[in-house]
């Protein structure tokens, strides 16, 4: 049986659900030889030094140590230089290629080969059945995480609201049901718009409309608060300068814009969900995690002012900045 806490939130869901992205930035820093490097060096080092010296990316690398680091992989230590990064005792008696306790090749092979066959594990499973396409994995989301961040702030003022890449309007759906004199338009691309109408917005729902459009390409109509839900961490940061920008041009005065994210420790520490976030960004997209001063540098830059963060101990955290 569960406690009260899990039923309230999926923790264990959550860490399961996290469990290949742990395995693969385990593998990865093993390929490419983090932990032999760390170890030859014989003192800690940084991470541009990392990179050049397995000639990698000092972004990405930068990255993956943090993450190891969340991991208990590595360990780090702030000085005035900057972070020196280290093996922990544990990875050099089982990561490294020269220990004579080395788990380094049975890691290549879950990771060159066990790994790619799992991808096949429901197929496997269903043996000629097909499954349904699942299309509510954002719904999912929002329905244990939707009314902290939209309650995160008051936004009883703001009756006028755009979802920007809305989706399936789950977001929209807590947003109407927490402040029910608003109204919140999912601005998405038709394809979205077309599913969210037929699967998962029902025609009653009268506080909920749609408007079909690309909001980088097309314009975004007036309103007096805009919710961007994991939207920016997808983009760099000229992109999403670009799109704030057009959000603050629409924006009505004393308005503002809600940013729903999943925010960095300010010295990157974690939480260790968030770093693995930022490896996904940077394997499917070309965005990143950020920390909460990170976004309000963002916004400030697209005009918004007064800007308040409000983490709110779950996977999504919420960043309100005002016109």
């Amino acid at each position: 049986m569960g406690s009260t806490e899990d039923l309230d939130y999926p923790h264990i869901i959550v860490q399961y659900s996290n469990g290949f992205l742990i395995s693969k930035v385990m593998f990865t820093a093993c390929e490419l030889g983090v932990f032999d490097l760390l170890q030859e060096s014989g003192k800690p080092l940084p991470s541009d030094a990392i990179a050049a010296g397995l000639s990698a990316s000092t972004i990405g690398m930068k990255r993956l140590l943090d993450a190891c680091v969340g991991l208990k992989l590595l360990a780090v230590e702030m000085t005035q230089e900057g972070a020196l990064y280290r093996n922990t005792e544990i990875s050099n008696v089982y990561l490294t290629k020269s220990s004579p306790k080395s788990q380094y090749h049975i890691m290549m092979y879950y990771s060159n080969t066990v790994y790619l066959c799992w991808q096949y594990l429901a197929d496997a499973v269903r043996s000629d059945e097909e499954m349904l396409k699942f299309m509510a994995g954002q719904n999912s989301v929002w329905s244990i995480c939707g009314r902290d961040v939209l309650a995160a702030f008051d936004l009883s003022p703001f009756t006028q609201i755009y979802d920007l890449g809305g989706g399936g309007g789950a977001l929209a759906q807590e947003c109407v049901s927490l402040y029910p004199n608003s109204t919140v338009t999912i601005y998405d691309l038709p394809k979205v718009v077309q599913v969210a109408k037929e699967q998962f917005v029902s025609p009653e729902e009268h506080q909920i409309a749609f408007h079909e459009g690309d909001f980088f390409n097309d314009s975004i109509p007036e309103a007096e608060l805009y919710i961007l839900s994991k939207i920016l961490h997808d983009w760099d940061d000229d992109k999403c300068k670009q799109l704030l920008a057009k959000v603050y041009k629409a924006c009505k005065p004393g308005g503002g814009v809600l940013l729903v994210e999943s925010l960095l420790n300010e010295d990157k520490s974690g939480p260790v969900e968030t770093q693995l976030y930022s490896m996904n960004m940077l394997v499917q997209t070309e965005g990143k995690e950020r920390t909460a001063a990170e976004y309000s540098k963002l916004l400030e830059a697209a005009g918004f002012g007064v800007i308040q963060v409000k983490r709110t101990g779950k996977l999504y955290d919420a960043v309100l900045g005002r016109k």
